[in-house]
C-alpha cells in the first residue's frame, strides 16, 4: 500500500518508529475498519514479524486516552488485549502487536462453539474480577435512556419512516422505564460493552480482546449478553442456557456480584439484551444513514427476534411486544413470565 492513501498523522507517526522496530513501510497493508472511524493497518519488519497500527486520528482525543486506559487496566487482569509497543497522543496514532487474523466470530462452528465460548467466559471473568467503582465512567440512568433513544429516533422515524402517536409514545415510555429500573437495579462491573465473537481474536491462549474504548461501569449481565446474543451469530436456546450457567458458576466462584439464583440471573441477562437491542437497531440505522455504511442493517432481523422473544415472556414488556409488532403488522401472542 502506498503511504499516499494514509493519513498524514499516521504516515508521520509510522515514520517516527520506523526505526526503533525496523519497520518495511512498504508492506502496510489495510487489516481492518470498525463502525467508527478508527483505521487499522498491518505491517511487517525486515524479520517478517507484523504488527498493527491504529490509525485513531478522526476520533475524539477523549476515545484514544479511553483505549490507552482501558488497555492497560484489562492487561493488568491478565486479560490478552493488545499490547501497546509505541504510541503518540498528539497524532492519536499507535503500534500495537499482532493478535492474528482469525475472530470468533470467522472461526465458530458448532464442533469448537463450547471450548472456545468457555475461554471468553474465562476472560470475561477476569475483567469483571478487576473491577472497582470510580476508575470507568458509570454506565448510568442517563447513558442507558440515551441509547435507548437511538431506536426509535433513527431505527423508527429514519428507516422505517414511521412516527410514534401519543400513545404508542406512551408505550415506548412504559417499557424504557421498566428496562432501565431494572437495569439500575444490577450490582456493577466493568463493562467492554461490544463482547461478542467479531471482537474475540482466536489465540493460542486466551481469546485476543479487541475494541473495549468504550468500557463503563455497569450492569454484571451486560456482557455475558453480549457475547450469547450477538448481532452476528445465533444460538439455540439449550447452548445459551449452558454457557450461561457455566458462567454464571464461574462468575460466583470468583466473587462477582451475580445473582445467588440463576432464574433471576437470567432475567436480568434478558431485560439487559433488550436494551443492547433496542439500541444497536438505533446504531445500525445509523450508520446507514449518517455514515454511509449499510451493511450492519442486514443484521436488524436477529436483532427484531431477539426483542420479540424476550417482549413476549415478561408482562413488564409488553407495551415493546406492541410496538414492535405494529412495526411489522403482526398481532400480539404474549406468554408472559412473571
Amino acid at each position: 500500500m502506498s503511504t499516499q492513501t494514509l493519513s498524514a498523522s499516521l504516515q508521520s507517526f509510522l515514520e517516527g518508529v520506523q526505526s526503533a522496530f525496523d519497520l518495511e513501510l512498504s508492506t502496510v497493508e489495510k487489516a481492518s475498519s470498525d463502525a467508527g472511524f478508527r483505521q487499522y493497518y498491518r505491517v511487517a519488519n525486515r524479520a517478517g514479524e507484523t504488527f498493527i497500527v491504529m490509525d485513531a486520528s478522526l476520533e475524539p482525543q477523549a476515545n484514544f486516552d479511553a483505549f490507552l486506559k482501558i488497555d492497560g487496566l484489562f492487561a493488568a487482569a491478565g486479560v490478552n488485549v493488545p499490547k501497546i509497543l509505541a504510541h503518540d497522543v498528539a497524532l492519536r496514532c499507535m503500534l500495537l502487536n499482532d493478535l492474528g487474523t482469525q475472530t470468533y466470530l470467522a472461526g465458530l462452528n458448532e464442533e469448537n462453539a463450547p471450548e472456545w465460548m468457555d475461554k471468553a467466559t474465562d476472560a470475561l471473568v477476569r475483567i469483571q474480577m478487576a473491577s472497582q467503582p470510580d476508575v470507568l465512567p458509570e454506565y448510568d440512568e442517563a447513558t442507558l435512556r440515551r441509547e435507548l433513544e437511538l431506536f426509535p429516533e433513527w431505527y423508527v422515524k429514519k428507516h422505517l419512516g414511521v412516527e410514534w402517536n401519543e400513545k404508542e409514545l406512551g408505550w415506548w415510555k412504559m417499557a424504557t422505564d421498566s428496562i432501565v429500573a431494572h437495569n439500575l437495579a444490577e450490582a456493577k462491573v466493568f463493562v467492554h460493552r461490544d463482547f461478542m465473537p467479531r471482537n474475540l481474536m482466536v489465540t493460542d491462549e486466551m481469546p485476543g480482546v479487541l475494541d473495549f474504548q468504550d468500557a463503563l461501569y455497569g450492569p454484571v449481565s451486560y456482557d455475558i449478553a453480549c457475547l450469547l446474543k450477538d448481532a452476528f451469530i445465533s444460538w439455540g436456546e439449550a447452548f445459551v442456557l449452558d454457557i450461561t450457567i457455566r458462567y454464571w458458576e464461574k462468575a460466583r466462584k470468583a466473587g462477582i456480584p451475580v445473582p445467588a439464583d440463576f432464574g433471576d440471573f437470567y432475567r436480568d441477562i434478558d431485560f439487559m439484551g433488550v436494551q443492547r437491542h433496542l439500541k444497536v437497531l438505533g446504531i445500525f440505522a445509523r450508520l446507514q444513514y449518517r455514515d454511509n455504511k449499510p451493511k450492519y442493517l442486514e443484521d436488524a432481523p436477529r436483532f427484531v427476534a431477539y426483542l420479540k422473544a424476550a417482549a413476549s415472556r415478561y408482562r413488564e414488556l409488553s407495551p415493546l411486544a406492541r410496538l414492535l409488532n405494529d412495526l411489522d403488522g403482526t398481532e400480539t401472542r404474549v406468554g408472559y413470565t412473571f
